[in-house]
């Protein structure tokens, strides 16, 4: 065996050389990687012994894509990326890709140009560059669609999901799936090609797979049409699909030259900026200063959860999906029954959807235990509440439950905004009594808020933020404050979003300029899909505020089918009404506030402007424990445009002074409201940013 270089070795069998990449974790495409392979490819070649060679990777995956560091930085060293895809397409002697892993990004268009490619059974292949804001930029726009096909490429480009190995053997991305040793099958394919005289395949040569999409822009415009809510704002996944346009109507030449014209477009752009700083930001929240990542975590085999309405059934989901078993309490019979059927129907309309079988329906809903008895959670390792936001309801369970559940176990609260340190002092173990702020529907939802109490054990943090990405999710730790992080802030943004429609612009008008923006929805539609009578108490209201006067004429959202928005039934699309708007209209005039007419300009920053102070505050009192923190709260938990990286990446790129400036001009009206976060200041003046 010879070594090329620190990361890649060459050994020669039988008259097959086998190219070793060994750069832990995931081989990503680093200069040291892309010299070893282009010398490593090079000596093969020019070895008169070597008839073909097979490249391999050491380790727990193939080339998973590229080394995203070099991306905005100085740029790559080394040999590049388009020398080692030549070196191997060129190659007079056969190149046979053989994978396991993962082949991503660069690694899959690595792939993408050895003459064959085999892999094991459980191979995951996919083009994930859609998901940094980007483009696959190694060719691989015009290889993909001229091996899978363009309506296949489209699937893999513009949503950015891998396949599995049977599909990539289907559609021809694999030759074969090999059984036992990966590199000795990769060898045997080997030796099989040069037995059996096959060609040397090279995918840009081949136009057989795209001649029958020529003339059918159909395609491309349906594809478009499927996909066009859920890409609402974004450049990248059109951006891919024109790429895919140009594979079909271009010779290959032309459309390399026209990706990257794309590529290098998205990427000197903000929204790949911001989607990059949020890859690197959501695995920076799983690292918490004070607990170890080598601090011993408490093993979950059996969970408990109390409530099964919408958030209780959630969790329970999240839970069974991983196979952890859980005892699920109600306290009636009806609540219990009702909750369950909704967790089935769940399960059989993905079965529906083919995403999963029936048979895995059935699997889940046989690790749920039903109970009506707090005390059959005595064994459970970890139980999580999940009933009414009441504290008092909330204490008298923790109290019962810290003398129910065995010493060791894990008490945690679903709770959105209440005192976990209240709660754990109703139990002898405030140690083990943690928050996990689910966010709903919370079998659909990626972030869970950890809340650690002033006296959360270490080892409690470190189980509870392991088991957040254990039933994938994403966790975000959060010290105690009424609304922990994101609500907190919610809070802020909900006083001037409520405020503004009492002087003069409509709900509809500032929804439509949040959604504008980029979230999936606004303030008042969102107030109507949680309810507007949240919180709200009939027995006292008076109509003292205008959620009381909507309220009280029974507009509660759309579970009434009326709230700031009238709704058809069934349907959840918000219908402006006029009544309404005469409704604010009189409200405001009783309070004596003035009506004017308001930009989209302003409604925009008194709605996130007021989020950026709270979230400096936030990090000045140690709730979150870094800006981007809370940027993933706000990107997972609420819906931010993860093209713009999330509130305080967005207010570093609107330039904190701006933000202050403003801050001071709207303080005319509400001085105390609008006072400068102390950390905001500060940062502002010196021309700083959150880091």
């Amino acid at each position: 065996m010879t070594a090329i270089n620190q990361v890649t070795d060459l050994d020669i069998r039988d008259g097959i050389a086998v190219l070793t990449l060994n750069s832990p974790p995931v081989n990503a495409l680093s200069g040291p990687v892309r010299d070893g392979l282009h010398k490593g490819i090079k000596q093969a070649i020019d070895d008169s012994a070597v008839q073909a060679v097979v490249l391999v990777c050491a380790g727990r995956t193939f080339i998973a894509g590229a080394d995203i560091t070099e991306l905005g930085s100085g740029g790559p060293q080394g040999a590049s990326l388009l020398d080692v895809q030549n070196m191997m397409e060129d190659s007079t002697k056969p190149v046979v890709a053989a994978i396991h892993g993962t082949a991503l990004g660069g690694g899959l268009e690595v792939a993408l140009c050895c003459h064959y490619r085999v892999a094991v059974a459980s191979a995951q292949f996919g083009l994930p560059e859609v998901k940094l804001g980007l483009l696959p930029g190694a060719g691989g726009t015009q290889r993909l669609p001229r091996i899978v096909g363009a309506e296949m490429a489209l699937e893999m480009m513009g949503l950015g999901d891998p396949i599995g190995a049977d599909k990539a053997l289907e559609v021809g991305l694999i030759s074969e799936i090999v059984d036992g040793d990966l590199t000795q099958g990769g060898v045997a394919f080997a030796k099989k090609l040069l037995a059996q005289k096959r060609p040397l395949v090279r995918v840009r040569d081949n136009d057989a797979k795209l001649a029958p999409v020529r003339g059918k822009p159909e395609i491309f415009a349906a594809f478009r049409a499927a996909h066009a809510r859920k890409n609402r704002g974004f450049l990248a996944p059109e951006y891919n699909i024109r790429c895919v346009e140009a594979a079909v109507n271009l010779p290959f030449d032309q459309g390399i030259r026209r990706e990257g014209e794309l590529f290098r477009e998205l990427l000197q752009g903000p929204q790949s900026a911001a989607q990059r700083y949020m890859f690197f930001a959501e695995r920076q929240a799983a690292k918490i200063p004070d607990v170890p990542a080598d601090t011993q975590k408490i093993p979950v085999d059996k969970a408990g959860v109390i409530g099964a309405g919408t958030m209780g059934g959630g969790i329970t989901m999240n839970l069974v999906n991983v196979g952890i078993p859980v005892t699920i309490v109600e306290t009636t019979q009806e609540a219990l029954d009702r909750g369950l059927k909704v967790v089935r129907g769940n399960y059989e309309n993905t079965a529906r959807k083919g995403k999963i079988t029936q048979a895995d329906v059935e699997t889940r809903m046989a690790l749920i235990t039903p109970s009506l008895n707090l005390a059959d959670l005595a064994d459970v390792d970890i139980v999580i509440e999940a009933v009414f936001e009441n504290m008092d309801i909330k204490k008298d369970i923790f109290e019962k439950l810290d003398a129910i559940c065995k010493p060791g176990a894990i008490l945690a609260t679903n709770t959105s905004a209440l005192d976990i340190n209240a709660i754990a002092a109703m139990t002898k173990r405030p140690e083990y009594v943690i928050g996990t702020h689910f966010f709903s529907p919370a079998n659909v939802m990626k972030l869970v808020e950890v809340v650690r109490g002033a006296k959360t054990a270490k080892n409690v943090i470190a189980t509870s933020m392991a088991l957040g990405k254990r039933i994938n999710k994403i966790a975000v730790l959060a010290g105690v404050c009424h609304g922990f992080i994101g609500n907190r802030m919610l809070f802020a943004r909900t006083t001037q979003s409520s405020r503004i429609i009492l002087e003069g612009a409509t709900p509809e008008r500032v929804d439509k300029v949040l959604t504008d923006f980029g979230f999936p929805m606004g303030p008042f539609a969102m107030s109507d899909l949680a309810g507007v009578d949240v919180g709200w108490n009939p027995k006292t209201s008076k109509g003292e505020t205008l959620r009381d006067r909507l309220c009280e004429a029974g507009r509660r959202g759309q579970k009434t089918n009326a709230g700031y928005y009238d709704y058809k039934p069934g349907d959840r699309t918000p219908i402006p009404n006029e009544d309404v708007v005469k409704m604010i209209r009189e409200f405001a005039a009783s309070k004596q506030i003035r009506q004017r007419d308001v930009t989209d300009e302003e409604i925009l920053e008194r709605c996130l402007i007021p989020m950026v102070n709270e979230g400096a505050k936030i990090l000045s009192e140690g709730i979150a424990i870094r800006a981007s923190d809370i940027d993933v709260v706000w990107v997972h938990g609420y819906g931010w445009p993860v093209y713009r990286g999330g509130p305080m990446y967005w207010a570093n790129t609107y330039g904190l002074d701006k933000i202050v400036a403003r801050m001071r001009e709207f303080a005319n009206d509400d001085p105390v409201f609008w006072t400068p976060a102390p950390l905001l200041e500060e940062l502002a003046a010196s021309n700083g940013g959150f880091k």
